[in-house]
This record gives structure tokens, C-alpha cells and sequence, in this order.
């Protein structure tokens, strides 16, 4: 509906032009000229995520299904790719460079995947109405679909990216809850993954375990692994029920806390802006949400159906836990905040996601 398509639009602008303002204050200080061009390259990211949602949202979400197992398989390569030719930073390497763009693969797997998950669980006639989710196997129902998910979950987390590969694999776990699989398949699985943390944890890297231990007790490594958490506590908290105002920063503009463009972003805006702010930020959010929702409780089609809870769930969890991973709720992982935090390969795929949500509530009264 067009109702939807606007609302959504408008939303997504303000949220993007909000982290645009957090973008530029947390860098213009910066002596670089890189550094200070970056607000610029998130507008320019943020004018071509409007173009592809306006492309997406009049194409016919249907043709998702036929391409389901294509789009699978590109972004298997595309993952693969990034061992060979990604590019290195901080330590991880996540990145594809095509042309003057740094393209990572693992913001559109999380996308693919969920389109992969809402064809699996669905059928494609729309005359049976039922889910066949119910009446699955332990193997159709969970096993199989584990291992298609389980390989670009693992690509990404050995690049290392665990945030993104967790969440895959807590998308996997919502949608099984939402398409009816057997509850007891469920319980089983989420017991054998608590069996084996102690396995993931001797495979995990080693700054890995030292977040986790960190997220646990920050003093004891203040100046180390524990830095970063700290500094965002104090900018949050600084930042009291109106914030100290935009440009008036001083834990990202003294450039005390780190990657305060990026992961930490919600810091520097809620310093400037306050609890005041946040709730302004969150409320956003929340209406961003409940549209995908309620695009998924209007529609009739499961495929549609899905995709639209699976896009609304991988965004609400992504923002969950970005948002505690800056209040020291969560360990760090690295996962952006939608729409707010600097890099163009979120920014563009949430615009598709979001591009895609229009289209199945456009098309919803045709299947």
C-alpha cells in the first residue's frame, strides 16, 4: 500500500539523517581528510539505498522465490571470495573491494538468507494456506534447513565476524518458532547448542574471549579489551536527560571512544542528544518495526508472510543488540546500528529490505 511505502520511507530518511548528524560530529574534528569525508560518503550511500528501495518496492517480491536458490549460491561465493580477495582491517576480513566500493558479503547474506528461510518454510501454491512446517521431520524441519544455514553462518564467523554469524543463526531459531516446527525439535536443538559452547569456545579467536570476559567484568582489562565499553558507558551517561548538544561531544569528539561512527554510534548520538534523544531514536525504531509486522499480519501469502517477519525480525535483533552491546548489556560483537551507523553495505541492504517489505504489502491481496 502506499500508506505503507511512504511511512516506512519517512521513517528510514529520519533515522539515516540522524546518523548522518552522529556521523559528522564524530569525525569533523578529525584532522584526515578521509575522516572528514565520510558523512558525505553516508549521504551519498544513503541517496542510493533510496533509489533501490524505490527499484525493490515496485518489483514483485514473488520473483524472490524463483531466485531463492541463485541468490544462495552467490552469496556462498561471494563469502568464499572474501578469503581470497577480501580486504584485511582490524584484524578481520570481511570486505570485497568492487571498484571504489568495499562491499561485505555477510550484510547481504543475512538478507538472502532470511528470503531462503521464509521459501523453505513456505509453499509456493496459494491455494493450501497451511504451513507444511507442522508436520516436518526432525530432518525436514530442522536438520536440512541447519546445514544450508550453517555454512554461510560458519564463512562468516571464520572471517571473523561472530556478530553476523549469530545472527543468522538466532534469525534460524525465531523463524523455526514462527513457521510451527515441532516445539520439541526445537528444545533439542537449543540444548545441543548449549552442550557445545565449551567446543565453540576453545574454536573461538582470542579477542573473542577476552569481550566475553570483558562483557562479564570491564575493569579487568580497563585500558585493553574493556576500553571501549567503558568510554561508551561514560558518553551515554554524560550525555544526562537533554545531552550536552550536537558538536558538543566529548568522548567521541576528543576521540575517546573508538569506532564512535560506526559500532558505537548509538553512544555518540545519545551523549549529544541525551535519554531525551534516545527514546526519540528508539521510538523510530520501533515504528520501523511494527510496519514490517504489520505488513506480515496483513498478508496472506506465506512466502510474503515470512520474508516480511524474517526481514522485521533481522532488523529488530540487530538494533537490540547493538543498542545493548553500547550499554554494556551485550559483549561486543560488531554489528552496526541500521540505517545510523557509517558503511555503505549496510545502509544499501537494509534500503533493499526494507524496499522489499513495500512490495509484499503492495502485491499481498494478489496470492
Amino acid at each position: 500500500m502506499r500508506n505503507s511505502q511512504i511511512t516506512i520511507l519517512i521513517l528510514a530518511i529520519l533515522i539515516a539523517s540522524l546518523g548522518i548528524l552522529s556521523i559528522y560530529s564524530s569525525t569533523y574534528q578529525k584532522e584526515a581528510v578521509s575522516w572528514q569525508a565520510l558523512y558525505r560518503r553516508q549521504l551519498l550511500w544513503v541517496c542510493l539505498g533510496i533509489a533501490l528501495f524505490f527499484l525493490v518496492s515496485n518489483s514483485n517480491y514473488r520473483r524472490l522465490w524463483d531466485w531463492t536458490y541463485a541468490l544462495y549460491v552467490c552469496v556462498v561465493i561471494f563469502l568464499l571470495a572474501v578469503f581470497i580477495l577480501g580486504i584485511v582491517r582490524l584484524g578481520a576480513q570481511r570486505w570485497l573491494k568492487i571498484a571504489w566500493f568495499n562491499f561485505q558479503p555477510s550484510e547481504l547474506a543475512k538478507l538472502i538468507l532470511a528470503v531462503f528461510l521464509a521459501r523453505y518454510f513456505s509453499k509456493k501454491s496459494a491455494d493450501n494456506i497451511s504451513l507444511p512446517s507442522a508436520s516436518f521431520g526432525v530432518f525436514q524441519g530442522l536438520i536440512l534447513p541447519f546445514l544450508f544455514i550453517a555454512l554461510p553462518a560458519g564463512l562468516i564467523i571464520e572471517q571473523p565476524d561472530l556478530g553476523s554469524g549469530l545472527m543468522v543463526v538466532f534469525l534460524f531459531i525465531a523463524m523455526l518458532y514462527l513457521t510451527n516446527v515441532r516445539l520439541r525439535h526445537i528444545f533439542i536443538f537449543l540444548l545441543v547448542i548449549a552442550l557445545l559452547l565449551p567446543l565453540f569456545w576453545r574454536f573461538m579467536h582470542d579477542y573473542q574471549r577476552q569481550r566475553l570476559l570483558v562483557f562479564l567484568n570491564p575493569n579487568i582489562d580497563p585500558m585493553g579489551a574493556g576500553y571501549t565499553i567503558i568510554q561508551s558507558k561514560i558518553a551515554i551517561g554524560s550525555g544526562g536527560f537533554l545531552g550536552k548538544g550536537w558538536l558538543c561531544g566529548t568522548q567521541s569528539q576528543l576521540h575517546f571512544l573508538p569506532e564512535s561512527h560506526t559500532d558505537f554510534i548509538f553512544a555518540t548520538f545519545t551523549e549529544e542528544r541525551g535519554f531525551l534523544g534516545s527514546i526519540v531514536l528508539l521510538l523510530l525504531y520501533y515504528l520501523l518495526i511494527r510496519q514490517g509486522f504489520l505488513i506480515a499480519q496483513r498478508t496472506k501469502d506465506d512466502f510474503g508472510r515470512l520474508l516480511a517477519l524474517g526481514i522485521s525480525l533481522m532488523l529488530g535483533m540487530q538494533i537490540f543488540i547493538n543498542i545493548a552491546m553500547n550499554l554494556g548489556l551485550a559483549p561486543v560483537v560488531g554489528l552496526p546500528l541500521p540505517l545510523a551507523s557509517y558503511g555503505g553495505s549496510s545502509v544499501i541492504v537494509t534500503f533493499i529490505a526494507l524496499g522489499i517489505l513495500v512490495s509484499i504489502d503492495k502485491r499481498r491481496a494478489v496470492f
